[in-house]
């Protein structure tokens, strides 16, 4: 009797729904140790922004996803096209192990040393119409409460140990915590943006500069670029538009 491996595989069959807008998210496992252990500044380092930005860059630059939206060690996914025929378990190993791997390189490639394995779980989000604007506006508040929280707990955690500072944060509204910040210096409407609201990678339409040999004169031409915008705005429906009609 011939094993049937495929009857067994429970859900190689599961597919994504052929009208829905789809997101992917991947998160860091155990990142919390791992950026200890590596020393990052906290609550935010410059370091892991830039390996969080070029993880993404390369994701852009494999499946050329129509959106990708990074904060804290979270990259969110927008595809403009379904890749493996839309199999979930397909998008969620390749995407996953697709961060893991470029995660490592970019850190190994800025000196820092891992001694333990990186890995980013993924999970497929689909979404009907205008859902995904809605869906990276509730991404993009998480980074805003992130960022206020974070700035408060480290900065009460180096003035009086961590226990003392979730105590003292405990039950505190964000116009509490605005007040403790500002009453220490920190205004947290003015950190750099990238913390506030999160990194885009996405397609956008650039010029450039080039030569016209026929008519010896100096010419420029729109180009599509990928950015790493680390100034995002709000997200609006007209952000979203706006990339549709460009990407």
């Amino acid at each position: 009797m011939v094993f049937d491996v495929r009857s067994h595989e429970t859900y190689s069959s599961l597919r994504v729904p052929p009208s829905a807008e789809v997101v992917l998210r991947l998160d860091g496992r155990g990142f919390h140790g791992l950026t200890e252990k590596l020393g990052f500044t906290r609550p935010y380092d410059e370091n892991f922004r830039d390996i969080m930005a070029a993880t993404s860059m390369d994701i852009m630059e494999e499946f050329s996803p129509a959106f990708i939206y990074t904060f804290s060690d979270e990259i969110n996914i927008l595809l403009s096209e379904v890749p493996f025929s839309g199999r979930v378990e397909k998008l969620d190993s390749v995407f996953a192990a697709l961060a893991s791997s470029s995660f490592t390189l970019e850190a190994l490639s800025l000196g820092f040393k891992l001694d333990q394995a990186v890995s980013f779980d993924c999970r497929t989000i689909p979404l009907a119409g205008g859902a995904v604007q809605e869906y990276f506006r509730s991404r993009q508040s998480e980074a805003w409460r992130n960022c206020l929280n974070g700035y408060a707990y480290w900065t009460l955690r180096a003035e009086m140990g961590k226990e003392e500072a979730v105590r003292t944060l405990e039950g505190l509204k964000s116009e509490g915590i605005h007040d403790l910040l500002f009453e220490r210096g920190i205004n947290i409407s003015r950190v750099p943006s990238w913390q506030r609201r999160g990194i885009g990678v996405y397609r956008r339409p650039v010029e450039v500069e080039g030569y016209n040999p026929l008519r010896d004169e100096r010419v420029t031409a729109s180009r599509m670029r990928t950015i790493v915008d680390m100034d995002l705005p709000l997200f609006t429906g007209e952000f979203f538009r706006e990339l549709i009609r460009t990407g």
